[in-house]
């Protein structure tokens, strides 16, 4: 079996600790966080029709 090699954090490439995996420090697991929270992340999908999009705008005001 062989092992995968050692790969560096998705935020600023430094080394990873195990504690904070997969990142190297709680501020790059943050800056990843906040990410997500600003829509910098996406998943991706079909588009959301009009409809969609107004039914879920109702949903929310209720």
């Amino acid at each position: 079996m062989t092992t995968s090699p050692n790969r560096p954090c998705p935020i600023c490439r430094k080394p990873r600790r195990p504690d904070f995996s997969p990142f190297c420090s709680q501020r790059c697991k943050d800056r990843d966080l906040a990410r997500w929270f600003g829509d910098g992340y996406a998943v991706p999908g079909r588009p959301a029709s009009p409809d969609e999009l107004a039914q879920d705008n109702w949903d929310e005001q209720d």
